[in-house]
């Protein structure tokens, strides 16, 4: 294997165990804070992290074995089968992040209604049209053999294998590509900048209302005052930030592979195969981001996750400090004792 190649495999490697852990470090907390279960995103996420491990444990798998041996990975049945799942599971990571991305729009447009317009039944109902969306799509692909391995990829996706039906099959990559990253794109970029428009209007409001207290406060010290000017700073890059990680580490996932499959309907233009793997562990780079992006730094998460630790350490702390604090007890209770002629007098 080439220098690159084998770099690639340890990029796929890091990808994949990352991926893991983190999801599964979702879905623990999920199961350990029942308040985390009572929120109707955790639905959405829910959803989310359950493709990701999917997608982690039979997809990435195979594509790091197909890029290491140069081949098919399994026979052909196998291989669409594989290709199927892909292809659905990340349609429904996409529109999921889009369902996510909504919920946070009428969260913070709509606070005093969301309550009343967001309930578990109406996730039930999104979470519904994703499957069946997904479901469509990949359903399509495999009746039509859409769905094969692509040595330009290292992996089991989608592909006109037969070769007999290039237009049609190109129809169908643009109209799928289409409605699944182009929509999802323009449904988080439509969400979170009205998300952002509401959040920068509240920080000038707080802005306001802090630059008349610190005129009315004369006295108060300049530490003080610079203290509060720079928490002024922070609360406005806080909200652009979380919104370009959002679009962003979408965007940079996703857009170079999406970008390539169209690029590939062109014959004419060449593709070099490592940029071809190269665009698919950054769409698998997703599945290992979406747990921090959207879960683990969240303070509800990371609060979880310390409960978690401390009770995993606690009976372990205990053990170990048991025998030793009795053990001091008793020497501590022998060096106390002063031996007198009658017996023993203790101090």
């Amino acid at each position: 294997m080439a220098a690159v190649e084998v770099l690639l495999s340890v990029l796929m490697l890091v990808i994949i165990v990352v991926s893991l852990l983190s999801n599964a470090v979702v879905l623990i907390c999920f199961l350990y804070n029942p308040q985390i279960r009572k929120q109707v995103p955790c639905v959405f996420t829910l959803n989310l992290t359950f493709c990701n491990l999917l997608l982690t444990v039979s997809n990435m798998p195979l594509t790091l074995v197909g890029l290491v041996n140069k081949g098919q990975p399994g026979s052909d049945a196998f291989c669409q089968l594989v290709g199927f799942s892909e292809t659905f599971l990340t349609t429904n990571s996409m529109l999921s992040m889009a369902a996510l991305s909504i919920d946070r729009w009428i969260a913070v447009v709509f606070p005093l209604r969301y309550h009343s317009r967001i309930r578990h039944r109406d996730a039930a109902l999104v979470l519904g049209y994703t499957w069946i969306h997904s479901m469509s799509f990949s359903t399509a692909a495999a009746c039509l053999s859409w769905v094969g391995y692509r040595p330009l990829y290292a992996s089991c996706t989608l592909s006109d294998v037969t070769d007999n039906s290039q237009t049609p099959f190109v129809v169908f990559t643009v109209v799928f590509h289409s409605l699944t990253f182009l929509l999802s794109f323009l449904v988080l970029c439509v969400t979170y900048l009205k998300v952002l428009k509401v959040a920068r209007f509240h920080c000038k409001r707080i802005d306001v209302i802090t630059m008349q207290t610190l005129v009315l406060l004369v006295d108060i010290h300049p530490s003080v005052r610079e203290r509060c000017l720079e928490e002024q700073k922070r609360r406005r890059q806080r909200a652009t930030r979380k919104i370009s990680t959002f679009i962003g580490t979408f965007m940079v996932c996703f857009a170079p592979y999406v970008i390539t499959r169209i690029v590939e309907l062109f014959p004419s233009v060449p593709i070099d195969h490592r940029w071809g793997v190269v665009s698919k562990c950054l769409a698998y780079s997703k599945a290992a981001c979406d747990p921090f992006v959207y879960s683990l730094l969240r303070n509800q998460y990371k609060k979880t996750c310390g409960d978690i630790i401390n009770r995993l350490l606690k009976p372990s702390s205990m053990n170990a400090s048991g025998p030793g604090h009795h053990d001091n007890h008793e020497t501590r209770g022998r060096n106390n004792t002063v031996q007198t002629e009658g017996g023993c007098v203790i101090v």
